[in-house]
C-alpha cells in the first residue's frame, strides 16, 4: 500500500512499506529547482521515518532535473522565493549564509540510515547534477546527460555536489567536468564512476526497482552499518577507519549472538 504527500507543489513524497520515492514534479519546466524545494528536500531527509530502509530520488517526465530555475537569477527573483539578486549584493557573508540553508536539502541525504538511490533521465544540470550526486547510487538512463553550469555563469557548484563528485571520479576529472561544463553521458558516466549503471529510458523504472529489491533482501542491520562505513572510508585516517570497521562489526556480531541458541 502507497501512501502520498504533497510537502512542496513540484515535490512528491510517496511511502510504500519500507522504500521512500521522492519524485520532482514539474515536468513542464524540466524539474527546475527553487529554494523553497530544497527546504522540502532537506525537511523530506531530517524527517525520514526510522524504518524507511531505502529512498529513490526521481523526477517526472523527460528530465530528472534541468537545475536552478534561471527566473531565480533576474532582478526580483520568482515570487515567493529567496530574491538571490538582493542577497548577493547585501554581501559575501550574507550570501553564504543562505546557501548554507540551500545545501541542507543536497548535503542531508548522505547521513539519513537508509540508502538513497537516484534514477536519472535526460537532463541533470547543475543543482539537478547535484542533487543526483547527493544519492548513495546512481542509476541513469542512455539518454542521461550531466553537466555543471556554474563555471560558465561565473559561480561555483555550491549544493553539497563537490565531495561526492571528487570522490567519484577524483580531482583532475572533476575539475575538467566543471570548468568546461561539458555534457557526461551515460556510458562515459558508467566509465569514471559516476553511474553504477545506464540502461534504456524505458528500463530506468523497472531497473531501479530491482536494484531496490536488491538493497532490501540485505540483513537491515547490516546494511545501516556498512553505508555510513563506507562513507567514512573516503575521509578518514587509517587507525579511524579501521576502528569504525571493528566498532561496526561488534556491534554486528553483538546483535547476531543474541540470536543463537546458548
Amino acid at each position: 500500500m502507497s501512501d502520498a504527500a504533497k510537502p512542496h507543489p513540484h515535490l512528491t513524497v510517496t511511502r510504500d512499506g519500507a522504500v521512500l520515492t521522492v519524485s520532482l514534479d514539474n515536468a513542464a519546466r524540466r524539474n527546475a529547482q527553487t529554494p523553497s524545494l530544497w527546504a522540502a528536500l532537506a525537511a523530506a531527509a531530517t524527517g525520514l521515518d526510522p524504518d524507511v530502509r531505502v529512498v529513490v530520488l526521481r523526477g517526472e517526465g523527460p528530465s530528472f532535473s534541468a537545475g536552478l530555475d534561471r527566473g531565480m537569477l533576474a532582478p526580483g527573483g520568482v515570487p515567493g522565493e529567496v530574491d538571490m539578486v538582493a542577497m548577493a549584493a547585501d554581501s559575501a557573508e550574507a550570501a553564504a549564509e543562505v546557501i548554507e540553508d540551500f545545501q541542507r536539502g543536497f548535503s542531508a541525504w548522505a547521513t539519513v540510515p537508509a540508502v538513497v538511490v537516484a534514477a536519472v533521465q535526460g537532463h541533470a544540470i547543475g543543482a539537478g547534477f547535484q542533487l543526483a550526486l547527493a544519492a548513495d547510487l546512481r542509476v541513469v538512463a542512455d539518454d542521461v546527460q550531466f553537466t555543471m553550469r556554474e563555471t560558465s555563469l561565473g559561480l561555483v557548484p555550491d549544493l553539497a555536489g563537490t565531495t561526492p563528485l571528487v570522490s567519484l571520479v577524483g580531482v583532475a576529472r572533476a575539475l575538467e567536468i566543471c570548468a568546461t561544463g561539458r555534457f557526461v553521458g551515460a556510458s562515459e558516466a558508467v566509465a569514471i564512476g559516476l553511474a553504477n549503471v545506464a540502461v534504456s529510458v524505458d528500463a530506468l523504472e523497472a531497473t531501479t526497482a530491482d536494484l531496490v529489491a536488491a538493497l532490501l533482501a540485505a540483513p537491515e542491520a547490516a546494511l545501516r552499518e556498512l553505508k555510513p562505513l563506507l562513507r567514512s572510508a573516503a575521509s578518514a585516517d587509517r587507525e579511524t577507519q579501521l576502528r569504525l570497521e571493528r566498532e561496526a562489526q561488534g556491534r554486528l556480531l553483538h546483535g547476531l549472538a543474541g540470536l543463537l541458541p546458548r
